[in-house]
């Protein structure tokens, strides 16, 4: 099979299983683009074209694309929604929905995009990452998912995890980041010592068999943003995180990265 196809929806669950009660492992957001790599009854099993993440979606929400779309979109300077909630029109088909900060506008020319035949207008503020990452805009854009809901598998200011939290404010200063924290615990460099992060960098935290589980967001004096329950503040040190109002560590710390 040598399918591919986009997100054009809002928000799309990827699931672990071909069934609607199956665990959501991610979402695609909009404008995200996929390989289809098999298919079963009305589900359709997609590999992500910007992190190699694998899950089954509907396969009626997702627009078939060429492969020489695909492999265009792959090699664009990308463009991201840069307002927590903005509106997008899908002018083909005269209706408009909304779209959450991080989804991507492929192709954007002024106001304007288009996806094959799809053609899109997008009203709302616009992020283009440069080359250079500044930690002052990157901790500024993890502040902007304060008190997002915990969501297993998501990856919106409505409902995040933690890798997803920690990918997608990579993604708007420009650095990608694999899906799951284990995985992201195999890119960058490693650091010795919490004292040698800088704002900016993640911490990794393992469960009691050694497996990575958990990351964040190093700040400075002593603390770290992260979602767990909700994307929050708490205090960080070389034991791991340590939660005031539950009043003990509730992370055990494994690996600092720094990623840029």
């Amino acid at each position: 099979m040598n399918s591919f196809g986009f997100c054009n929806l809002s928000i799309v669950p990827c699931r672990k299983d071909t069934s609607d009660r199956s665990e959501m492992v991610t979402q695609l957001l909009f404008g995200e683009y996929f390989e289809i790599t098999e298919e079963f009854k009305n589900w359709i099993r997609i590999r992500s074209g910007i992190d190699g993440y694998e899950g089954w979606i509907d396969v009626k929400q997702h627009a078939p694309i060429s492969k020489d779309t695909f492999n265009t979109l792959k090699k664009q300077q990308p463009s991201y929604v840069a307002d927590i909630v903005s509106i997008i029109e899908d002018t083909s088909e005269n209706v408009s929905f909304p779209v959450t900060i991080g989804c991507l506008l492929p192709s954007l020319k002024g106001k304007e995009f288009s996806v094959d035949k799809k053609k899109y207008v997008y009203q709302g503020n616009v992020m283009s990452p440069g080359s250079k990452v500044k930690r002052s805009k990157l901790v500024e854009d993890a502040f902007t998912f304060l008190n997002a809901p915990y969501l297993w598998g998501g990856r919106t200011p409505l409902g995040i995890d933690c890798s997803g939290f920690t990918q997608m404010v990579y993604r708007l200063n420009g650095v990608a980041l694999k899906r799951d924290a284990s995985l992201q615990a195999e890119q960058g460099e490693a650091l010795s010592f919490p004292e040698e992060a800088e704002a900016g960098d993640l911490a990794f935290f393992d469960n009691e068999a050694g497996h990575i589980t958990h990351v964040g967001i190093v700040l400075d004096n002593g603390q770290i943003i992260h979602a767990s329950g909700k994307v929050h503040v708490d205090n960080f040190d070389h034991v791991g995180i340590y939660s005031a109002a539950q009043k003990r560590y509730t992370h055990s710390l494994r690996v600092l990265k720094k990623m840029f």
